[in-house]
């Protein structure tokens, strides 16, 4: 079996583009993808029409969920949330509602976007020190809430990584396919970085020895991603389109805190 996992698009239909054109190449059995799909300020619209097309599995993240679920309050002070909203139909908006919080595929395979527990938690790193840094053995067994999985892919974090637990378990995020930086104040100030302005995805095969994992980066043209950025007034994810880099000035607070990842 051959898998390609996606995650955390970020309504960055230039990348998606470039992931499938790669992803078809390489002719997965089953392409699954983990969220955080269609919030940001560049083409939602666009993105939720190139998904249609596509037979992949979705579920649910944070900012998917920050979109349907946003108050008048949150949305009035929020210029990103009223694009996203008046460039997607109805229909965009009720389909968010619609996927799944997490999904468990067989017994083997088992999908969410930050934690089985929590949309919002990172599974696999501590931002405590203002960077990612990879949490203990102990800490990712809690927050896995008794997921018993044998692979377990989570997102949230853009941060392409795999880990394999002494239980046996092999955890993949396969990194963000739309944004590959970001810089937040929740639950601390911190940066996630990756230092390209690459899409990312990966892809998994089940043989034999076990599960094969490459972690893929696709350049594609982010120029064109950041000047959409640019023109919703968000020169901060323009920055982190074609920089890769997280910011390097103290981030201002522009948005709520309510399930937020970034502003």
């Amino acid at each position: 079996m051959r898998i390609a996992v996606l995650s955390d698009i970020h309504s960055n239909v230039f990348a998606l583009e470039a992931v499938l054109i790669d992803m078809a190449k390489r002719s997965p059995d089953l392409v699954l993808n983990l969220g955080d799909i269609l919030y940001g300020p560049i083409a939602p619209r666009a993105t939720y029409d190139l998904l249609q097309q596509q037979d992949i599995i979705n579920i649910r993240g944070n900012q998917d969920r920050q979109i349907y679920e946003a108050s008048p309050a949150e949305i009035e002070i929020n210029p990103t949330m009223q694009f996203i909203l008046q460039d997607l139909d109805e229909a965009g908006v009720e389909w968010l509602k619609s996927l799944p919080f997490d999904k468990q595929m067989n017994g083997e395979i088992y999908l969410c976007h930050g934690s089985p527990g929590d949309d919002m938690d990172y599974l696999l790193e501590n931002v405590e020190k203002g960077f990612p840094c990879l949490r203990s053995e102990n800490e990712i067994i809690t927050l896995l809430n008794n997921q018993s999985s044998k692979l377990i892919l989570c997102g949230h974090t853009h941060v392409p990584r795999t880990v394999a637990l002494e239980s046996g378990q092999l955890i993949v995020n396969p990194g963000s396919v739309g944004l590959p930086a970001y810089s937040d104040d929740f639950p601390v100030k911190h940066s996630m970085e990756n230092f390209s302005p690459h899409a990312a995805y990966a892809i998994i095969e089940k043989n034999k020895s076990g599960w094969t994992v490459q972690h893929m980066k696709i350049p594609y043209d982010h120029e064109k991603a950041a000047g959409c950025a640019k023109m919703r007034h968000r020169d901060d994810w323009a920055h982190f389109l074609t920089t890769g880099r997280g910011l390097r000035q103290p981030i201002i607070e522009l948005y709520p805190r309510v399930q937020k990842k970034f502003g």
